[in-house]
C-alpha cells in the first residue's frame, strides 16, 4: 500500500493548487480525481464564459493569458491541463474514492483502482455533481436535464429552462439564437442580481421584448412527455415542451463529509466544521479547500478566493510534520 504526506481528494483548480504547494515543499502526496483533468470544467457549457478574469484564475502566480479579459471554458482548460503536465503533478485521474477508513493513526483510502495510506487528506471535490433537485412528477423523464452543454442541440425546440442564474441565462440565451422556442421560469421576482453584468441585460432585454417568455414568481408542478404545468401567481398554466433545462444548482456531496466524520451545521446552509485559519475540520487531519467549503452556499467561495486555501493548509502540514519530527528526535 502506498503510503503519502498528502492525499488530495479532487483535481479542480483548488486540487491542482494543493499539489503544486506539496511538491514545492517537498512533499509525498497524490491527487485523485474521478474523472478528467479539471473535471468540473470540463462538463461546464461548451461556450461558457468566466465571470472572473484570468489573473483571478491563476494559481501559485502561474500567468494566465486569455484572448479576452475573461476566459472561456476552453482557455481554463488548456491552462489547468498544461499546470498539470508541465509540472508532473503526481495525479491519478478517472479513480473515485471508495472509502476513507482509519487504522492506527492513518487515514486507508481504497479507491476504484488502488488503496493508499496517509497522516492527511485534502478534501477539494467542489459541488458540481449532485443536482438540486426539484422533487416534481416527471423530473426523471429523459428529456429532462440537470445540465447544459451546447445550444445546437434544442434548435426547433420548445425549451423550458428553470432558474435565472448565470448558467440558466447563458442557455436560454445559446439556445434562443440557436432557434429554440424558450420559457424561463423564475422563482423570485426577477432576473438574479448576481447574473453576469454584461449579460443581465442582454435577458431582461430578450424577456421585455418577449423573444423569450418567463415566468416570475413561479415554480414548476410536474412534467410529462408533452408539456410543463406550471404554478404562477395567476394559477396553474400548461404549455407545450419538448425539453427541460432543470438548472437549479449543485451542492456538495454531504454524505461523504460526513461518512469522514466531518460535522455540518444543523440549519439549511449545511457548512462544514473548520478552521478558517489552517482550513483543517474538526477531524484531525482532514482539510477542506475550495468550493466545498461554503456547504449549500455554492456562491461564497469560488477560484478567486479560495485559492488562497491552498498555502494555507500545506503551511500547516508542513509545521505538524516539522513538530513530530522534532518531537520523534527529542
Amino acid at each position: 500500500m502506498k503510503d503519502y504526506d498528502i492525499i488530495i481528494i479532487g483535481g479542480g483548480p483548488i486540487g491542482i493548487a494543493c499539489g503544486l504547494e506539496a511538491q514545492k515543499k517537498g512533499m509525498s502526496y497524490i491527487i485523485i480525481e474521478k474523472g478528467c483533468i479539471v473535471n468540473s470544467l470540463y462538463n461546464y457549457p461548451l461556450n461558457m464564459q468566466f465571470f472572473s478574469s484570468s489573473e483571478k484564475l491563476e494559481i501559485d502566480n502561474i500567468p494566465f493569458i486569455s484572448i479576452e479579459a475573461k476566459p472561456k471554458r476552453n482557455e481554463a482548460l488548456e491552462y489547468y491541463r498544461r499546470i498539470v503536465t508541465s509540472n508532473q503533478l503526481q495525479i491519478q485521474l478517472f479513480e473515485k474514492v471508495t472509502s476513507i477508513d482509519k487504522n492506527n493513526g492513518q487515514f486507508l483510502v481504497n479507491t476504484t483502482k488502488d488503496n493508499y495510506k496517509t497522516d492527511n487528506i485534502i478534501v477539494a471535490t467542489g459541488f458540481y455533481d449532485i443536482p438540486n433537485t426539484m422533487d416534481v412528477p416527471g423530473e426523471d423523464l429523459e428529456k429532462v436535464s440537470h445540465y447544459y452543454k451546447d445550444p445546437h442541440y434544442y434548435s426547433n425546440q420548445k425549451v423550458a429552462v428553470i432558474g435565472a442564474s448565470n448558467s440558466s441565462v447563458d442557455a436560454a440565451l445559446e439556445c434562443y439564437r440557436k432557434g429554440a422556442d424558450v420559457t424561463m421560469i423564475v422563482r423570485g421576482p426577477e432576473i438574479g442580481e448576481r447574473v453576469k453584468y454584461w449579460v443581465r441585460p442582454d435577458i431582461v432585454n430578450r424577456i421585455s421584448e418577449g423573444s423569450i417568455k418567463a415566468y416570475y414568481n413561479s415554480n414548476v408542478k410536474e412534467i410529462t412527455e408533452e408539456e410543463i404545468h406550471i404554478a404562477t401567481p395567476e394559477g396553474t398554466i400548461s404549455i407545450e415542451n419538448d425539453y427541460v433545462l432543470a438548472l437549479t444548482g449543485y451542492m456538495p456531496n454531504f454524505n461523504f463529509l460526513e461518512k469522514l466524520g466531518i460535522h455540518l451545521s444543523n440549519d439549511h446552509k449545511k457548512l462544514p466544521n473548520y478552521n478558517p485559519k489552517t482550513m483543517e475540520t474538526n477531524v484531525s487531519g482532514i482539510y477542506l479547500a475550495g468550493v466545498i467549503c461554503g456547504g449549500m452556499e455554492t456562491h461564497k467561495w469560488f477560484i478567486e478566493n479560495s485559492r488562497i486555501h491552498a498555502p494555507m493548509i500545506i503551511d500547516h502540514i508542513e509545521n505538524k510534520i516539522r513538530e513530530q519530527k522534532t518531537t520523534i528526535a527529542d
